[in-house]
């Protein structure tokens, strides 16, 4: 196979789960990420591996990193749209304003530079297109308590899948977004402890391996153009979703 993806937040969690399976399918990955040591030691370890390292939030670092693979590969295939932070603190009066811009500023305008960037080369390579995958999230869908910023960012990262969709039919760009519930990473450790209800109770809830969310997202972006999936969920089967609330 001699595709390529760009990933974002691929130093850890579902990012680098994701690497790891593209990489071994042989795809060419580019990774991107704030710390680059878990890049570096990820594109180390495999041929084809690219180690980018920006903060999602700085266009021009953003732009660079793309610049680079593009003259590295030519072409860039794919997008995964999954670098993103929680923000849960409460009721809205007890979450500062601090913790909702950047947890607005990573998971939306990150997500919307990164975007931004592929969907121009895409645009403009040979031949025309390409995929943009964005990791939405049951939060997409329905709030954990106390998740404004979270819950705000997730909503609005549809909007931007839907718009990118609309507005990609041209060029032969085609996005889609992933929402995952509960895979088994380091962010969401707490979640099988106990974590709070919309009744107020604390109880643990279910999860389910990471591995999961790269099968499907590797599914997603293998598909050709003149197919899509818009909105897949994949998510551990007896977590609190359906009926959430």
């Amino acid at each position: 196979m001699d595709q390529s993806i760009v990933i974002t937040g691929a130093g850890r969690g579902i990012g680098r789960a994701c690497a790891e399976e593209f990489l071994v399918a042989g795809w060419r990955v580019g990774l991107i990420g704030r710390s680059p040591e878990p890049l570096e030691e990820l594109a180390a370890a495999h041929d084809g591996a690219l180690a980018l390292p920006c903060d999602v939030c700085d266009e021009a670092a953003v732009e660079a990193a793309f610049d680079r693979a593009m003259a590295e590969w030519g072409r860039i295939d794919a997008l995964f749209n999954n670098a993103g932070v929680s923000a849960f603190g409460g009721t809205v009066d007890e979450i500062s304003v601090e913790d909702w811009r950047r947890c607005i500023d990573v998971n939306l305008t990150g997500s919307f530079i990164c975007a931004r960037a592929a969907f121009s080369r895409m645009k403009t390579q040979a031949p025309q297109g390409g995929r943009i995958i964005n990791n939405g999230s049951i939060s997409a869908h329905a709030p954990r308590p106390g998740s404004a910023p979270y819950t705000a960012s997730k909503h609005a990262i549809t909007g931007l899948t839907k718009t990118l969709s609309l507005d990609g039919r041209a060029f032969d760009i085609v996005c889609s977004q992933i929402d995952i519930g509960n895979a088994a990473t380091e962010m969401v450790a707490q979640i099988a402890k106990g974590v709070p209800q919309a009744d107020g109770s604390v109880k643990p809830e279910a999860t389910m391996a990471v591995r999961h969310v790269a099968e499907s997202v590797r599914h997603m972006a293998e598909m050709p153009l003149s197919a899509n999936v818009q909105f897949m969920t994949v998510m551990a089967t007896k977590m609190p979703y359906v009926g959430r609330g």
